[in-house]
């Protein structure tokens, strides 16, 4: 569903949202497309344990979990930080992924990072026995082949998609399937150069840039201006948006906007990827840093 968003903007330039977060309560937006086709492989080959990674307030941890039961998978989740091993009651996005019957594996970070090696898949096999693996972030072949269908027939009236970036799937799928008129904006939520690479990995077409200016510091982080935007959009537009991808990715195209970065009549579709689930930890942490807590709810 294609939502207009009602902000008078100077050279006749439009905006609406694809609400993808409202595809699904738990599976919802970029995750429901990347697990779609990955969870139909999965029971090709008769696999009856999905097993993937995932930090602390991951999105994809939480929606595996509900499509493993949803489903009928059994489902691993390898965490990044032994030290979360004794605070799952304390952690939102964990809490609800052990009460939909995902088992933890908590691992150092250093341990982590080799989560794409052979070894630590091997390690992992001899342990839980054999499993589908689906990589972090959820981003493989099948997830794009997934968030190809995000855009469709009416979405060629927009000449700019923009989305936000973690692992690069969900811009490669807009990229792939974009009309012939459309540029895709991809808006990185973490530090780096390495996207580029990652996305060409799956992207098929040259239409599309990352704008690298709109991270706020880091993955994860955030900071008052930030927490004001989100708050003001919902109350303008009764949108909620995540403070770790989507709400920076608004944030990055109405600054674009207003610095005249788009042409004159421009119509601008941007991409709710989800990510909800995410707000109640960040609010926790906000309390704790005395911020004001990011609204969801009417």
């Amino acid at each position: 569903m294609n939502q207009e968003i009602h902000i008078n903007f100077a050279n006749n330039i439009t905006l609406a949202i694809k609400r993808e977060d409202l595809i699904h309560p738990f599976i919802s937006g970029n995750k429901f497309r990347k697990l779609k086709y990955n969870l139909l492989q999965a029971k090709a080959e008769n696999k009856e344990t999905v097993l993937t990674f995932g930090g602390a307030f991951s999105n994809h941890i939480a929606a595996v979990a509900y499509a493993g039961k949803e489903q009928d998978f059994k489902t691993i989740g390898i965490i990044r930080g032994d030290e979360l091993f004794d605070k799952i009651e304390e952690n939102p996005t964990l809490k609800f992924a052990q009460e939909n019957g995902m088992e933890f594996e908590f691992v150092s970070r250093e341990e982590y990072r080799l989560k794409s090696e052979n070894s630590f898949i091997e390690k992992l096999k001899e342990k839980f026995g054999d499993f589908y693996l689906v990589p972090e972030g959820g981003t493989n072949e099948l997830a794009v082949k997934g968030c190809e269908e995000i855009l469709t027939d009416e979405d060629a009236v927009f000449n700019y998609v923009c989305c936000a970036v973690g692992t690069g799937g969900t811009i490669s799928g807009l990229i792939n399937s974009a009309h012939a008129n459309q540029k895709i904006l991809g808006f990185p939520a973490l530090k780096g150069d390495f996207l580029n690479d990652e996305i060409r990995i799956f992207a098929k077409k040259d239409n599309w840039n990352l704008i690298s200016d709109y991270h706020f510091g880091g993955y994860g982080k955030i900071n008052l201006e930030l927490i004001e935007f989100i708050n003001a959009f919902f109350e303008e537009n009764k949108v909620p948006l995540d403070p770790i991808y989507t709400g920076k990715m608004v944030f990055g195209v109405i600054n674009l906007i207003d610095k005249n970065y788009f042409p004159a009549n421009s119509k601008i579709l941007l991409i709710h990827t989800g990510g909800l689930q995410g707000i109640e930890g960040m609010n926790m942490k906000l309390k704790q840093k005395k911020l004001p807590i990011l609204k969801r709810n009417v």
